[in-house]
């Protein structure tokens, strides 16, 4: 965060025109990063049809390649127990209809009950609602295709779950690029949030502080989504042996994102406390000065996850403001009012320095008594 008195503007120009409709930098970049995903799917499905079909003997097993593509998938969280919940959904929706096809036969009536069946067993064995769906389709594509010998599309079904496992393990996607993406988006959306809080102290302007609370607020989501594709980052890298090195440093991560997350929880106090102070118009430099280079200190903080040599230097960065943040000797002739919003940076000092690595005892000690 910049230190002058420069300022976001609320809104921006958005690009019009032929240049933007033609744009297909978003494309490829959705592409770029679906193509771990993509060599997964096309390897598992290939060597589970060509396993079934010249190994086994069994002449069509479509279920063999849709079970590794429907459990491998696009989606974010490739962890393996995610791949195995839907192997599962699955065999249960092949199962319960290749029973139906060998006691009833096929038919609409048939499929009517074994699709019931599945779905009803299927909500008994998991909350998840995917995972009925799943093996809803799976029942559907048993009892709509004819099989040379009972249960055939079950052992299609198993073959093309080991093979989503093993492709998971052997051609695991990457879990550091997309957790730091999000990890850095934290922190990019916290420094937006301060800057705006910033601004409206500097200036007086309570619409400002509002806007800052509101951009506050919303890093919520995006703590979650850097939850999420960290714990299927260490998930993933706990099962393939090519990614085990990479846990120590995802863990690392995940201490940062547990600070971050208390981080951003008091930057919303700082944010709230703000709004109330503009509510008069004053100017108020010494809070905002203070903010401003706890954020500073912040960015810092999100430059460690990409080197950890910055971790030493952010927690000396964040330690500097932290020592000065007592209110009665920064604001000695302040309202309390103004003196709280100080006070209110001290928890958000700590987090920071516990995302340092830093011990939370160590952290808050600190901090100048009161």
């Amino acid at each position: 965060m910049s230190g002058d008195g420069a300022t976001a503007p609320i809104t921006q120009a958005l690009p019009t025109g032929w240049r933007a409709r033609l744009d297909l930098r978003p494309q490829l970049a959705r592409v770029r990063g679906s193509a771990i995903a993509i060599v997964q799917i096309v390897v598992a499905a290939t060597a589970a049809w060509a396993f079934a079909h010249y190994v086994v003997g069994h002449p069509a097993p479509l279920l063999a390649a849709t079970v590794t593509i429907s459990s491998l998938g696009l989606v974010r969280d490739a962890r393996p127990r995610r791949v195995l919940e839907t192997v599962v959904g699955m065999l249960v929706g092949i199962l319960v209809a290749e029973g139906f096809v060998v006691v009833v036969g096929p038919g609409w009536w048939q499929l009517a009950l074994a699709l019931a069946a599945t779905l009803f067993v299927a909500r008994f064995l998991s909350p998840y609602p995917p995972f009925a769906i799943m093996a809803g389709v799976q029942a559907s594509i048993v009892m709509s295709l004819p099989a040379s010998q009972p249960f055939s599309r079950l052992i299609d079904g198993i073959i093309g779950g080991v093979a989503a496992l093993v492709v998971t393990a052997l051609i695991p996607r990457n879990p550091r690029r997309e957790e730091a993406r999000d990890g850095h988006a934290v922190f990019a959306a916290a420094d937006d949030a301060a800057r705006t809080v910033v601004q409206a102290l500097r200036r007086g302007d309570a619409l400002r502080a509002t806007r800052g609370l509101e951009k506050a607020r919303a890093i919520a989501p995006r703590i979650d989504e850097w939850r999420a594709s960290l714990d299927s980052g260490l998930a993933v890298a706990g099962f393939s042996p090519w990614l085990r090195p990479q846990r120590a440093e995802l863990r690392r991560h995940h201490a940062v994102l547990t600070a971050m997350d208390f981080a951003t929880r008091n930057l919303r106090v700082v944010a709230r406390r703000a709004v109330y102070l503009c509510d008069d118009g004053r100017r108020r430099p010494v809070p905002a000065e203070l903010l401003a280079e706890l954020m500073r200190a912040a960015g810092l903080v999100g430059d460690s996850l990409d080197d950890i040599a910055m971790q030493p230097v952010a927690r000396e960065a964040v330690r500097a403001v932290a020592a000065r943040l007592d209110p009665a000797a920064i604001l000695p002739d302040g309202t309390q009012s103004e003196q709280n919003l100080v006070t209110a940076l001290r928890p958000l000092a700590v987090d920071l320095l516990t995302a340092t690595g830093m011990a939370a005892d160590e952290a808050r000690a600190v901090l100048p008594r009161v």
